[in-house]
């Protein structure tokens, strides 16, 4: 071969080999060319996809908080409207309770006049008062005492009753001071039932509690003096005044003349 032959077959192979070369390298750089765009277009898609995630979770979590709150605050309120009712249910007992011991008090105060007929004719003719201990029922040797004095203005009567009255200080619930006022007046009319054998239809009762004070329950002394029960002899006027003019008139009429 000439030397522009060998030439010439010299530049053929270096062409192929560098076109061997050329188709070989080829894949790996589309190769990585593709890779470079897919991640450069994927990434932002990516990012946006978490951040949404973390956006979803933040609002589920605020959306919880907001339930929660929104639950122990419907909680709080279910709550204060039960206290309300029981406070106003509270309310409506205690109304009812005071309305009940207002119409006891009305009813003993006016127990005696609707027991007894014709009231006004009997008049007071003795009476005695009785003093009490605090929370006490019992009877002091004194208050027997007075008790025996008192029974002795019934010995020249026919036609009386025994008007025992009960009281209290105002110390302690009205409904306690109802009972122990009754307690008392109960132990004075047990005295003198059992002592003077004074019938019991002849004596009438009434616990007034701490109604009618006769003295102020501010102090001490005021106090002392509330606990007490009245007890007062009454006489009727008109019977008494009736069997005196039948009498009389008895003892006026001329006897009658002598049978034939």
């Amino acid at each position: 071969m000439t030397p522009d032959v060998l030439e010439g077959v010299h530049a053929m192979n270096r062409f192929t080999a560098l076109a061997v070369l050329v188709a070989g390298s080829l894949p790996f750089t589309v190769g990585c060319a593709t890779k470079n765009y897919v991640r450069n277009e994927v990434t932002p898609t990516v990012n946006k996809v978490n951040e949404l995630d973390d956006l979803t979770a933040k609002n589920t979590r605020d959306i919880r908080d907001v339930d929660q709150r929104a639950q122990q605050g419907i909680q709080q309120v279910n709550q204060q409207a039960t206290q309300a009712d029981q406070k106003a249910l509270a309310a409506g007992q205690a109304a009812d309770q005071a309305q009940q011991t207002a119409s006891r008090a009305g009813t003993r105060v006016t127990s005696l006049a609707g027991t007894v007929e014709n009231l006004d004719n009997y008049k007071q003719v003795s009476d005695a008062t009785v003093l009490f201990g605090f929370d006490k029922a019992m009877l002091t040797k004194k208050d027997k005492n007075d008790l025996d004095q008192f029974a002795q203005a019934m010995e020249n009567q026919k036609h009386y009753i025994v008007q025992v009255e009960g009281y209290t200080d105002s110390t302690g619930p009205a409904d306690y001071n109802y009972q122990l006022s009754r307690h008392r007046a109960d132990a004075v009319i047990q005295y003198l039932a059992s002592r003077y054998n004074v019938p019991p239809y002849k004596i009438f009762l009434i616990g007034l509690g701490e109604d009618n004070p006769v003295a102020k329950n501010a102090t001490a002394k005021g106090r002392a003096q509330n606990r007490r029960v009245d007890v007062r002899l009454m006489t009727n006027s008109a019977t008494e005044t009736a069997s005196s003019q039948s009498n009389t008139n008895s003892a006026q009429q001329p006897p009658p003349p002598p049978q034939q």
